[in-house]
């Protein structure tokens, strides 16, 4: 009877050895696992990711003045390396040639127009007046504009600059619906586009939401 409990008692520790080892077994295979390299997958999707945030702001940039404007603001947050990074309202109030843009939008010229949060909330096409665009206005527009008369006026002139939507300088010829609800013609192509006549003077500037084309004349719905 002794020599068959001392077995039964070897067994039983053997069995338990054996479990233990089993378990061990198991979680090394649990931590080689979560230590796998990465599927080529997601490597590849890091790698697009890289390669969409090191493309050059420039490389689609068109229109006549695009050297002048470069020459003008080669750097800081106003050049088009700087816009690339901000919300097309931001980035309009740090480029010098939009002072008066910037303040059409952002209630410094009429205090019932404030259109900055919907500019910095969706993706647009802008087409932006520079400032000697505005400074060619009659001056008693520019006076109506400023009542709160003229607020509606105003409102409708800045969205009648304004597609939704990011448009390429390759694909914006043709009619385009504004947010004022009318449409503007584009027309041309590569360093000659206009829009309603109003000469594009650098297109195709991205900011971190919006396509913006610099233009020389504020266009009237």
């Amino acid at each position: 009877m002794r020599s068959l409990r001392k077995t039964t008692l070897a067994v039983a520790a053997v069995a338990a050895l054996s479990l233990t080892a089993a378990c061990g077994s198991d979680g090394s295979d649990a931590d080689d696992t979560s230590s796998a390299p990465e599927s080529s997958e997601t490597m590849d999707s890091d790698e697009d990711m890289e390669a969409e945030g090191d493309m050059d702001p420039a490389a689609n940039l068109v229109g006549p003045g695009c050297g002048d404007y470069a020459e003008a603001v080669p750097d800081g947050e106003g050049s088009v390396e700087g816009m690339a990074q901000d919300p097309v309202a931001v980035a309009a109030s740090n480029n010098p040639l939009l002072t008066t843009l910037t303040a059409a939008v952002s209630g410094e010229l009429n205090p019932d127009v404030d259109l900055v949060d919907t500019l910095n909330g969706d993706e647009f096409t802008v087409f932006a007046p520079v400032d000697d665009a505005f400074a060619a206005l009659p001056p008693e527009t520019v006076a109506t504009l400023q009542t709160p008369e003229g607020a509606d006026t105003l409102s409708a002139v800045l969205t009648y600059h304004v597609v939704p939507g990011q448009i390429a300088p390759s694909d914006i010829a043709g009619e385009q619906e504004t947010v004022q609800g009318g449409t503007v013609e584009v027309t041309g192509e590569g360093d000659n586009l206009q829009v309603n006549g109003a000469n594009v003077i650098c297109g195709g500037v991205q900011t971190a939401n919006a396509t913006v084309y610099l233009i020389d004349t504020v266009m009237m719905p």
